[in-house]
């Protein structure tokens, strides 16, 4: 079978197309002939090992130390249909059709894949894909979708509160502008130029172009504040943050920390990290979602398998909109 072999860390060049051995799946897997992937930002991440000192020696411990060795197949996003299953798997059998999220497993850049029936937390999670989307739109789900359902879970969000998304035309902020006006919520997102036309054509109320405005200084406040991708300034968030709202960052630094133990103490804000949220029945309410038609993946490009190097290189530019589509035939 064809599959992008990932050869070493740093540039995309290290992605490699090559034909090796078809997978077996063991008695509690299912084989997954893989239709769609994407070129996500943990992939481009995960690719270059360009990570805090911490998680670098943790990934290379994991990966492998000077070059990938235990994982040489990247991708953690699918689509596609069950080929065959392994004689203790009772849930799926031969000709479904599903789309999931591998973790640091990975392995979605090939032809075929083997997961087991059941896969739980960030060893992937699984489910048969929504009846109303092809496979290139579904594979776009996962990762995006479950961040965001799962971070605004958190926020308990209200109709007609005020909430402002940074990094809305990203893969997750995408998913969290839609979610939120789905809740009720009054939505502003923040992100670059070239993203604002994407939020407005999914509903956001307001849009911010980070170049030209900073949102933690123009006076207004809100409910509950999403940052998406780690940027947004601590001080100037919780000064944008209503009293008893809520501030959610993902990757909440050292200082961070003890100013957010600080202001808990002095104030009814919440300050919450967040991530994951990968679970069969978030997945599952992503799917009932997008069935009737609430929630949709935003598409920036698509690229055939052969093209992966490009696409990462896309990526690592920064200014993709919602999701970069891999395509497998």
């Amino acid at each position: 079978m064809k599959a992008i072999v990932w050869t070493k860390y740093g540039s995309p060049d290290s992605l490699q197309l090559r034909e090796i051995a078809k997978p077996t799946p063991k008695d509690n897997e299912i084989l997954i002939k893989v239709h769609a992937a994407t070129a996500s930002t943990p992939d481009t991440e995960f690719r270059r090992l360009k990570l805090p000192l911490v998680f670098l020696i943790l990934l290379r411990l994991y990966f492998g130390i000077r070059k990938p060795t235990r994982i040489t197949i990247l991708g953690m996003e699918f689509a596609g249909e069950i080929e065959s299953v392994g004689k203790d798997v009772t849930r799926y059998k031969p000709g479904d059709q599903v789309f999931g999220y591998t973790g640091l497993n990975m392995g979605t850049y090939a032809e075929y894949m083997c997961l087991p029936e059941n896969p739980s937390g960030m060893a992937g999670v699984l489910a048969k894909k929504p009846v109303n989307m092809p496979y290139e739109e579904a594979a776009a789900v996962p990762f995006g979708g479950l961040e965001a359902l799962h971070a605004l879970s958190k926020a308990n969000i209200q109709r007609g509160q005020k909430v402002l998304i940074v990094g809305a035309g990203g893969s997750i902020g995408t998913y969290a502008v839609q979610l939120a006006k789905h809740y009720g919520a009054e939505v502003t997102g923040v992100d670059h130029t070239s993203k604002l036309d994407v939020l407005r054509s999914i509903s956001a109320d307001h849009v911010i172009d980070y170049t030209q405005e900073d949102f933690t200084k123009n006076g207004k406040t809100y409910d509950v504040i999403l940052d998406t991708i780690g940027k947004s300034p601590f001080a100037g968030s919780l000064r944008s943050l209503n009293e008893n709202g809520t501030y959610l960052n993902p990757n909440p630094g050292p200082l961070d920390g003890v100013q957010r133990r600080g202001t808990s103490e002095r104030s009814n804000k919440r300050l919450l990290p967040w991530t994951a949220g990968y679970t069969t029945n978030n997945l599952l309410a992503l799917k009932e979602l997008i069935e009737a038609g609430k929630i949709k993946p935003v598409i920036d490009r698509r690229y055939p398998l052969e093209q992966i190097a490009e696409a990462h290189r896309y990526v690592d530019a920064g200014h993709k909109k919602g999701n970069v589509v891999i395509e497998i035939q």
